[in-house]
């Protein structure tokens, strides 16, 4: 696996802040994106712990849900098929 869950969590409190929740919610996520393989035949990249951290560093601001659906929102209008792994709601 190319996503180190652990890494991942700790690294989006670190540099986006938001909850421990929140924040192993946006991970679960990102593992079902990457096993599910969409992203990288779309792209040819494979999703990994700083790709991800980086894509979310280029959202506007907010939490790390908040810059997460930024970045889906976008793959959605580039290419479709991404809705399935926002985030509606979490537990703060």
């Amino acid at each position: 696996m190319f996503i180190d869950p652990e890494r991942l969590e700790v690294r989006l409190r670190q540099e986006f802040g938001g909850t421990s929740a929140e924040s192993r919610v946006v991970v679960r996520q990102a593992i079902d994106l990457a096993d599910s393989g969409q992203y990288e035949s779309d792209t040819g990249t494979p999703l990994t712990t700083a790709f991800v951290l980086s894509e979310l560093a280029d959202a506007p601001d907010g939490t790390p849900a908040d810059r997460w659906n930024w970045w889906i929102g976008s793959l959605e209008v580039a290419y479709g098929g991404y809705e399935r792994f926002g985030i509606r709601q979490y537990q703060q």
